[in-house]
């Protein structure tokens, strides 16, 4: 097996591990194209996950930093023998992908490294415009189109994407004493953050869920609204919106506790972006 195989199979693994969702929506794409968009995964999960593998924002803030010089041509040592870093530089190479779009995903994960709350809003749209927004745009990109269509439906799928991800990982971030939920709109609704920290669904806290969920259905229908102004082989990119469309179904369910740590079955995972990849909207 070549280092080049080598380097394609550890970013499969990793995307597999650590964002199961698009590794899986990868599987109805065409063959030529998924080796980048897993290299895209890859290097999405390695710095969204910088949180986790340090004990201080110092350090992870050089980690972040040593995939920003990777991208600016600065990087230290040998990048290709990074497995990751050499798999992105390839598609990057190869799909053109914008580099200053992957370097604001890079600055917009600092915010993860600090126990800052989430200030508003309009901050926590930002964030999600520029990692989530980001893939379904790039991945467009490697699937050989972009246009306005493209980077609207990106824009309001990433924000939906965004409030399912938010809430599927309450449980840890309130564990860890870090909030993305948008504090004025909590603080609007007569809460605080400690309430969040404390891991116990108070009608604050249901209530500013609810004003999100709302949202994100808004936007989801929104982007979906722009997928037959594209070319079918760029609605595969955002195969993942019909898994967003099922989540947001279950976190409004009445009685739902989104301090209850839920893990989706894989197996359904992949039967429901099967169903989504024969049907009309995304092919």
């Amino acid at each position: 097996m070549s280092a080049d195989t080598d380097s394609a199979a550890f970013c499969a693994r990793l995307a597999r591990q650590y964002d199961f969702e698009r590794y899986a929506a990868t599987l109805f794409v065409p063959t030529d194209r998924r080796r980048a968009l897993l290299a895209l995964y890859a290097f999405n999960a390695e710095v969204s996950r910088v949180r986790e593998l340090v004990s201080q924002p110092l350090p992870g803030e050089i980690r972040l930093q040593w995939w920003t010089d990777m991208l600016a041509g600065a990087g230290h040592g040998d990048v290709e023998s990074n497995p990751v870093a050499a798999e992105l530089l390839l598609a990057i190479r190869t799909h053109e992908l914008p580099v200053d779009r992957l370097t604001k995903l890079i600055d917009a994960h600092v915010f993860d490294l600090y126990n800052d709350p989430m200030p508003d809003l309009a901050v926590l749209e930002s964030h999600i415009n520029d990692t989530v927004s980001t893939l379904f745009a790039l991945s467009a990109r490697i699937l050989g189109h972009a246009s306005d269509a493209i980077e609207q439906a990106a824009d309001h799928g990433g924000l939906a994407q965004g409030v399912v991800r938010l809430i599927a990982t309450l449980p840890y971030d309130s564990a860890r004493r870090q909030m993305f939920l948008p504090q004025d709109r909590l603080i609007q609704h007569g809460g605080s953050a400690e309430e969040v920290y404390a891991g116990k669904l108070t009608p604050p806290i249901r209530d500013t869920l609810e004003q999100l969920i709302s949202g994100a259905q808004e936007q989801l229908a929104t982007a979906m609204a722009r997928l037959p102004e594209m070319p079918s082989e760029a609605r595969r990119a955002f195969l993942p919106l019909a898994l967003v469309a099922r989540d947001l179904e279950r976190v409004r369910a009445e009685g739902h506790d989104p301090f209850v740590l839920y893990v989706p079955s894989r197996l359904r995972t992949l039967w429901m972006l099967w169903r989504a990849s024969m049907s009309k909207a995304f092919s």
